[in-house]
């Protein structure tokens, strides 16, 4: 497989994190003053030696390069999940509020699952509910429970209220 220069340990490990720090501490520098207004050499200067010590160390750089990789995709699974929001609740008047908050719930679960597909912890997930010994018993049960909870929520909702 053909490795390009932005799959590189050298740009991965170093010029990356090392960019991302400088820039950051750079722009803390700059927003709060803490030296004092346009003194942009002297924040440089502090964000380069910050940059570099944080990079000299591998653990920092492994911390970074895991959040950095967990922003992502809490990134990509939040736009996911507001642009099927976008779909349900948009400019329509689809239902109430409680339509509105069922198909929430739905969208959530919904990412959830995808985030578990995507990541490939969906199967070990779907044997560990599924597929164990007890497993057959536990959702035949839980499922008549279900059930009869919402016989009795029919029953009781139905039922007039009398005085």
């Amino acid at each position: 497989m053909v490795e390009t220069i932005l799959q590189h340990w050298v740009f991965r490990r170093f010029a990356l994190p090392f960019l991302l720090i400088f820039f950051a501490v750079f722009a803390i520098l700059e927003k709060t003053g803490l030296f004092g207004t346009d003194k942009k050499q002297l924040n440089a200067l502090i964000a380069f030696i910050v940059g570099l010590m944080v990079i000299s160390v591998t653990y920092p750089v492994e911390v970074i390069n895991n959040l950095i990789l967990f922003l992502t995709v809490s990134i990509i699974a939040v736009f996911a999940a507001l642009l099927l929001w976008g779909f349900i609740a948009g400019e329509a008047k689809v239902g109430g509020k409680g339509m509105k908050t069922f198909f929430g719930i739905v969208v959530i679960i919904v990412i959830i699952g995808a985030v578990f597909w995507a990541t490939g912890l969906f199967m070990p997930f779907i044997d560990l509910l599924f597929k164990q010994e007890w497993s057959y018993t536990f959702w035949v049960n839980f499922l008549f429970i279900v059930v009869i909870a919402l016989a009795l929520a029919v029953v009781l909702k139905s039922k007039p209220q009398s005085s």
